[in-house]
């Protein structure tokens, strides 16, 4: 069964700006888009998930209206704790994302840990709205990879993957950034 991760559309703040911003005008575009490329794609059981933060939520919003679906807040795909005050995040986040996994905390540890059965757990065709590492971390751990980047997924991108009796494989990444994260 096809299971979809979506990065968030453009936030209206940065990353050390503020805990939870929605989206920006170009983030609602990005929204709408992405909903146009999954609905020719989605099987008509399909399920919508998000992570519990406002940017995820308002990008699922445009493919919940087309489909008539509710979307369900789930923690385990939120955006990767920073352990340090919402000002020293940026710079956290620019460090963290040159380390691997193995360098990391338990605390970090088990979010990844979290998340990755959460995705295998799933019983239907899934569209989970997310984050940047969010997805570096299931890719991450489908290529075998220790590394905390993996790759820069866009604003609104789409990753496909595939469950099939509890294994997960990637099938596509989602369209990449040419810019850095905000």
């Amino acid at each position: 069964m096809g299971v979809y991760l979506v990065r968030h559309g453009e936030a209206a703040a940065q990353w050390g700006q503020s805990a939870d911003p929605g989206l920006s005008e170009l983030g609602r575009q990005q929204a709408a888009s992405a909903a146009c490329e999954l609905q020719s794609c989605l099987a008509p059981d399909v399920q919508l998930c998000s992570s519990p933060l406002a940017r995820a939520q308002e990008t699922a919003a445009p493919l919940a209206a087309a489909l008539n679906k509710p979307l369900r807040i789930d923690p385990a795909y939120r955006e990767i704790p920073a352990p340090v005050p919402l000002a020293q995040r940026k710079a956290w986040l620019r460090q963290a994302m040159t380390e691997t996994w193995s360098e990391q905390s338990g605390e970090l540890l088990s979010w990844r840990q979290e998340l990755l059965q959460a995705v295998v757990a799933l019983s239907s065709p899934t569209v989970i709205y997310t984050h940047f590492l969010v997805i570096n971390a299931v890719v991450g751990s489908l290529q075998q990879r220790d590394d905390i980047l993996c790759f820069w997924p866009d604003n609104a991108s789409v990753t496909r993957l595939e469950l099939a009796q509890g294994e997960l494989a990637l099938v596509q990444l989602g369209r990449e950034l040419d810019t850095v994260v905000n």
